[in-house]
């Protein structure tokens, strides 16, 4: 396919920077739109097709004052994201035959049995049954950027519910639950297995864990803030009404959690730390979607893209979820889910991870071998991917076809 320099039809505010194939224009058009239709501050868009970049977009501004450029090498923090990365990292191993799914995590972790843990199968950690959304016991300041300390925790913690028999997203807390395992296999931190098996072999702007070299490529995020007229959906509800719910102890016990601390790029927090663009989150995935064997073997792929759980109300969301081990599948809740955020509507064996606020998506689609990445410093409140990713999405597949 031949490349060419973006020249979209719909007048931006501002200058869209980049490539864009022609055939993939809509890309282009709906990326500028999101600029002015829903304010967007700072954004980065990659598609990749049969190993080619065919879209590679940036645009907008690293903070809130837009006063410093968003430009070709920015990075952001990718929240949920990241747990694509570590679900690589896990099946990796799986497909070394150094890791089983279907083995209890006490062979690995043996300090993991213990408060109803004992019979946790490690596929449970991958899948959201595992019980431990979130953590009952106070976190201490700072808490979240101490692996060991974590670690300990969650060892000692009491689960919400019998593993394996219910299924409740694990937002947080799975980024140490499978990163341990894997530490415990490899002898390598998270963060460090990460950047020996993926991120240096495929020269991908991606750290778990950033180096304090890379401190001024990252974009700030912004929070979103809620207006009175927003109607609040269950997650919301239970967060506001219920202090002990799952859902305010996720986001509100991490030890004071600040995602624009520069402590906290260097913490390995595997389920929602990542920092990268939206080049390297296509680019992690653009081997799965060519299914060429040169990450992972065709028939560990092909698992991959079928649901390993499929959930009628996910306990922690409150509504439908669709998993495989360790990545979000189709998801269309659009009928039965008031407001936006709680769908991620992809191709039928595509299979991916979206982050928080709508911050990113990220997913490989092996029947026609397209990747695809999306990363924004302005969180929305949604909880799975906005329309300004999703409206990227819909063009991607539209051009393709």
């Amino acid at each position: 396919m031949r490349k060419t320099q973006v020249d979209t039809e719909f007048e931006s505010p501002i200058p869209i920077k980049g490539i864009c194939h022609n055939d993939f224009q809509e890309v282009a058009e709906n990326f500028a739109k999101n600029f002015v239709s829903y304010g967007e501050i700072g954004s980065s868009v990659c598609v990749v097709v049969d190993g080619e970049t065919v879209v590679d977009l940036w645009s907008g501004y690293k903070n809130e004052e837009r006063t410093d450029e968003w430009d070709k090498n920015t990075l952001s923090v990718a929240f949920s994201s990241t747990k694509a990365a570590l679900a690589l990292c896990a099946h990796l191993l799986i497909d070394r035959e150094e890791l089983n799914p279907k083995e209890k995590v006490t062979k690995y972790w043996p300090e993991y049995g213990k408060k109803g843990k004992e019979d946790t199968k490690v596929e449970m950690l991958l899948n959201h049954t595992a019980g431990l959304p979130a953590l009952k016991t106070r976190v201490e300041k700072e808490g979240f950027l101490d692996w060991d300390y974590m670690v300990k925790l969650l060892e000692n913690e009491e689960p919400f519910w019998i593993p394996g028999e219910e299924t409740g997203y694990h937002m947080m807390t799975t980024g140490w639950l499978i990163g341990e395992v894997i530490r415990r296999i490899s002898g390598k931190s998270l963060g460090s297995f990460f950047n020996d098996e993926i991120r240096k072999p495929y020269n991908l702007d991606y750290w778990i864990g950033l180096p304090e070299s890379e401190d001024k490529r990252v974009a700030k995020i912004i929070p979103f803030t809620s207006s009175s007229s927003d109607k609040p959906s269950g997650f919301a509800k239970s967060f506001r009404e219920d202090p002990n719910s799952m859902q305010r102890l996720s986001l509100t016990n991490t030890g004071g959690y600040d995602y624009n601390s520069k402590a906290t790029y260097r913490a390995e927090l595997g389920g929602i730390g990542g920092i990268t663009n939206a080049r390297s989150l296509a680019g992690m995935f653009a081997p799965l979607a060519q299914n060429n064997e040169k990450l992972l073997s065709k028939g560990l792929v092909k698992r991959l893209s079928k649901p390993n759980v499929k959930s009628n109300i996910d306990k922690m969301l409150l509504f439908p979820t669709n998993f495989s081990e360790g990545f979000m599948l189709h998801m269309d809740n659009r009928d039965s889910f008031e407001g936006e955020g709680g769908s991620f509507i992809i191709g039928p064996n595509a299979f991916g991870h979206v982050g928080f606020g709508g911050s990113s998506a990220t997913f490989a689609d092996p029947d026609c071998k397209m990747s695809f990445g999306y990363l924004v410093n302005k969180l929305g409140g949604e909880y799975l991917i906005n329309e300004r990713g999703q409206s990227l999405i819909n063009a991607s597949y539209n051009s393709i076809n």
